[in-house]
């Protein structure tokens, strides 16, 4: 390919992307990230004629959660631990892989596995952020590295997980960590060189110090306490990013707080700002313009980080320019998009903390335990959300929005005795109540209301249009076209195809593994294609193994890319799901096995799972060979013997009573499985198993 060709995108080119609609030019397909196609030559009359034209192995194995974007024939996409790769998009051939070489250890500081949603592209350059929070500019022909810059100080634990965006000639891009404590904002560098050109902090700094604009000090009003010394507040700026080039504002979502607790965060309340909120800034400049807060005061992780779309829809007789987002709360919101003004706010799931939002203050009328700061409460949604980060899609054509929705409970508690651990996730919530009761049947029941849905909603009626139930959570991202089709990845290991009117499925393929990365569609020389990157993992996979390994696929990174008559088969895949439990005797006291379950929910739950289970993404500990070594253990929880295989050391974080009451408490957990699963054996035994892919759909 001709460097001259490589990437050769515009602003003119992406503002006017339907007069290219073969193409995939940035994250959403337009900047108003509707993630809706108008190509037509795939649809309900045929899609059941879809099969698989070509396969690429990303040769990763933790979540694939990119969007791959398709320019000129080049498809560009990236993997776990921030690896891009270059593909002829006709055939699946390698182009060129760029791995920017991430330290393993810096995982400790990825909440939600070591995940990567893709890159922008601009004037022959492939932008992309590195999870140790390097920004790289790429030569789209060769993957060499035109320039690197870092986007923050390496010794604090953020990460970049995120896509950029390139608006302008500057490339947006923000980064993740709220909870292991630092300071939100979004950031703007320039494409030729990657200076920076502004940078917009979401939560005030230490007001000692003076506040950087205007913004800041009004947000500083609404803070309470000493919230730059508890990690700097949170608010991360982790995802969404939509912008509207005739208003001239860049839309972004911000995060939750540091801790997730207020209560710890601000004493004596305060909204908070801008925690959980959308705001409409200059993309020139950086300058504040509009915002609005889905949730006052966040005290559950209810971020607002979620997809952003843009839309011109017809409310009460007249056309708005709107802004839409199913947060992580619960409510699907309206705003108009000059203004921030609200225009509607309704429930898409069954919620508990809240009962509505009330339309003259704009606020969410909450429910008084909610807060949880005299006893445990149970709500809905969790702190993964209705909505989590799988984006959404829009319709112009239906009129619907298209919504990966979770359906799951947790329970929230206040805890004894907070003290703020750096460098580790800082809920300020009490982690055991949080957490899976020891009775197996108790168990069973709280799986029985982990759920998830595709549900299509109309944005104008507030109501819901059809919905189709999975047979679990976390499932992927949509796309929907003018072949009245929409295309969603599920957990158990597919991809569908459903009516976009109606929710009749149509097609669908065995992936051989989970699916949470949204598909794409692009067209080359007259033949439209269907793009998905594949490979199950994410927050829901590392935490919730007690509801994912009986159903979960193992992870098999690839990209799988399909057309009409496609011929193309998968290999097997040989897979054991289970683990060998071993352990040895357990001699622990009753406080220590207390002390060791309290750091374990803490400080490992969120890679190795709740109470210990994992997900299997990550070996699970109550298999581990060093529950026989004390010794062993120790340098790897704090010496950092296994670092370069993702697990850093946690020296700083756990004392060695700690760690080794961690070690009790995995035992005890190893030796609850083991007596289950022989309980189990005489009905079941275990084998490996070999998932296929059929040759072809199946309708």
């Amino acid at each position: 390919m001709a460097a001259s060709s490589a990437a050769a995108v515009d602003a003119e080119r992406i503002v006017k992307a339907d007069n290219a609609p073969g193409e995939w030019m940035t994250h959403g397909r337009t900047y108003s990230e509707q993630r809706y196609s108008p190509l037509t030559q795939i649809s309900v009359d045929n899609v059941a004629e879809l099969g698989l034209a070509w396969s690429y192995d990303l040769n990763t194995k933790r979540g694939i959660e990119a969007t791959s974007l398709m320019v000129n024939g080049v498809m560009y996409t990236t993997s776990a631990w921030s690896i891009v790769h270059a593909i002829d998009a006709r055939n699946g051939k390698k182009l060129w892989t760029f791995d920017p070489k991430v330290a393993k250890e810096k995982s400790k500081h990825a909440c939600c596995d070591v995940v990567n949603r893709g890159v922008a592209v601009w004037q022959g350059q492939v932008f992309f952020g590195a999870l140790d929070g390097r920004l790289f500019a790429l030569d789209a022909a060769t993957g060499d590295v035109n320039w690197q810059v870092p986007t923050f100080d390496p010794a604090l634990p953020y990460t970049i997980t995120g896509a950029p965006r390139v608006i302008k000639g500057k490339v947006m891009i923000g980064n993740g960590g709220a909870e292991f404590g630092v300071r939100g904002y979004i950031s703007a560098y320039n494409v030729a060189d990657g200076s920076m050109a502004w940078r917009f902090y979401t939560v005030p700094g230490d007001p000692a110090l003076g506040f950087e604009n205007d913004a800041m000090a009004l947000a500083a009003t609404t803070w309470n306490g000493e919230w730059w010394k508890l990690g700097g507040g949170g608010g991360t700026v982790w995802d969404s990013m939509a912008y509207d080039p005739e208003l001239d504002l860049l839309y972004f979502g911000v995060g939750n707080g540091t801790p997730w607790n207020q209560e710890i965060r601000s004493p004596g309340g305060g909204d908070n700002l801008f925690l959980s909120s959308i705001v409409a800034v200059r993309p020139d400049t950086g300058e504040y313009v509009w915002h609005y807060q889905t949730t006052p005061g966040e005290s559950w992780d209810y971020t607002a980080t979620q997809h952003i779309i843009l839309a011109d829809i017809t409310l009460r007789g007249s056309v708005r320019k709107i802004v839409m987002q199913a947060p992580k709360n619960g409510f699907f919101y309206i705003l108009d998009r000059e203004t921030g003004e609200l225009l509607s706010a309704e429930n898409y799931i069954n919620i508990t903390w809240a009962t509505h939002v009330d339309m003259e203050t704009g606020r969410p009328v909450e429910v008084p335990e909610a807060r949880y700061t005299d006893v445990p409460f149970m709500l809905y949604p969790s702190y993964l959300g209705g909505h989590n980060w799988h984006p959404m899609s829009y319709s112009p054509a239906t009129g619907l929005v298209y919504i990966p929705v979770l359906d799951i409970p947790a329970v929230y508690g206040q805890p004894e005795n907070f003290q703020y651990n750096p460098g580790v996730a800082n809920t300020g919530t009490d982690s055991v109540v949080g957490g899976l009761p020891d009775d197996q049947a108790e168990r069973d029941a709280i799986g029985a209301l982990v759920q998830g849905r595709l549900l299509a909603w109309d944005p104008v009626q507030q109501t819901e249009a059809w919905r189709v139930e999975h047979k679990g959570s976390w499932n992927g991202g949509v796309l929907s076209t003018a072949g009245n089709l929409v295309f969603q990845g599920t957990a158990d290991g597919n991809l569908v195809a459903y009516r976009a009117d109606t929710g009749e499925q149509l097609w669908d393929f065995s992936t051989q593994t989970g699916v949470v990365a949204p598909p794409i569609t692009y067209e080359i020389d007259g033949e439209q294609y269907i793009s998905i990157n594949v490979g199950w993992g994410g927050a829901f996979a590392l935490v919730f193994g007690e509801y994912v390994q009986a159903e979960s696929l193992p992870n098999v990174s690839r990209v799988l890319t399909f057309k009409r008559g496609g011929k193309a088969t998968l290999p097997a895949v040989p897979w054991t799901p289970t683990v060998v439990f071993n352990p040895p005797e357990l001699k622990a006291s009753d406080a220590t096995l207390q002390l060791g379950h309290q750091t374990y929910q803490d400080v490992c739950m969120g890679c190795h799972g709740l109470n210990a289970v994992s997900g299997l993404l990550i070996p699970d500990l109550r298999g581990s060979a060093y529950l026989w070594d004390e010794t062993g253990w120790e340098d790897v929880v704090r010496g950092g013997k296994l670092k370069d295989l993702g697990m850093a050391s946690f020296a700083n974080n756990i004392s060695a009573k700690q760690s080794e009451a961690v070690r009790a408490y995995v035992i005890q957990q190893a030796q609850r499985a083991q007596a289950l699963q022989k309980a189990a054996a005489s009905a079941t035994v275990t084998q490996p198993m070999t998932i296929s892919a059929p040759t072809q759909a199946t309708k």
